[in-house]
């Protein structure tokens, strides 16, 4: 069986959240997995608890050369040598999630957000196909008005050295759970810095606008040209910006795909604990009776 390791970037309004994540991958991954979250400078004693066997927990800026000096009492960072725009902390969530692999010993990376949960027993070969890790991609999930996503297709494109995206739609290689090749990131940071002519986290980290998981996936189909299998029911996802009741969230658990090993319920929404507690629950009153 292939060695895993599991990545989550948190911090500290997300800590209950991620308490459940971590107990979802002690439940359902197997005694070697190791679950490393990274969080940021303020936030290493909040998460303190979780540190044991399968609990590496460490500070985002461990990943960072010294010439990223942190601003004081900010989650920003200035990289000297070219210091603007600012490491700010949503794209040092993305910079995590791609350094890791220089640091882990692992097979393969199950990269998940705080928010999601595993329900069913996960490993690398569940998200296999014929030997063949997959790929997470929503053929045509892009479209002309999600602008954001068009502007990280053409900044993966630009940062790979690759010709403008046609007209969308586009594939869609975002989500909340999905693994990812270390020899694949590896490729993917030494295709940057060839391009750019400058180290890839300084490229990457350069960027006001960029996605970490339309980057891998151009690199994927644009530059390999792999052809590697599908797979988009690895998690059932809600990104509902809207806070759900306990019904509501029960019947999003009650549609769980039998192929799902993971459920996500945004963050974002601000869905009160018992509600997502309750849908939890169901998930494995789903997965018992299935």
């Amino acid at each position: 069986m292939s060695k895993l390791a599991v990545i989550t970037p948190s911090y500290a309004p997300d800590v209950e959240l991620f308490a459940e994540l971590h107990r979802s991958v002690l439940e359902f991954t197997s005694d070697d997995t190791i679950h490393h979250v990274f969080v940021p400078p303020g936030d290493r004693e909040v998460f303190a608890r979780f540190e044991g066997p399968r609990c590496h927990v460490w500070v985002r800026s461990e990943l960072l050369p010294r010439r990223y000096v942190r601003l004081p009492k900010t989650d920003l960072y200035v990289n000297y040598r070219h210091p603007w725009p600012p490491l700010r902390g949503w794209v040092m969530q993305q910079t995590v999630k791609i350094a890791a692999v220089g640091l882990i010993d692992a097979d393969a990376l199950l990269i998940v957000d705080s928010d999601a949960v595993l329900v069913r027993p996960t490993s690398v070969e569940s998200f296999m196909v014929d030997g063949r890790l997959c790929l997470y991609r929503l053929d045509n999930g892009v479209t002309a008005e999600m602008e954001r996503h068009v502007i990280w297709h053409q900044v993966a494109r630009d940062l790979l050295g690759l010709p403008p995206a046609p007209p969308p739609p586009l594939p869609d290689y975002v989500t909340a759970m999905t693994f990812w090749d270390p020899e694949i990131v590896r490729a993917m940071q030494r295709r940057i810095t060839k391009v750019t002519g400058r180290d890839w986290l300084d490229a990457f980290n350069s960027q006001l606008h960029v996605s970490e998981f339309i980057l891998y996936g151009v690199f994927v189909d644009e530059v390999l040209k792999s052809s590697p299998p599908i797979n988009t029911t690895i998690c059932h996802l809600s990104y509902n910006h809207e806070p759900w009741d306990v019904a509501q969230a029960v019947a999003f658990a009650d549609r769980l795909p039998p192929e799902a090993t993971g459920m996500m319920i945004s963050a974002k929404s601000h869905t009160p604990a018992e509600a997502r507690m309750a849908a939890i629950r169901r998930c494995a009153q789903v997965v018992e009776s299935s």
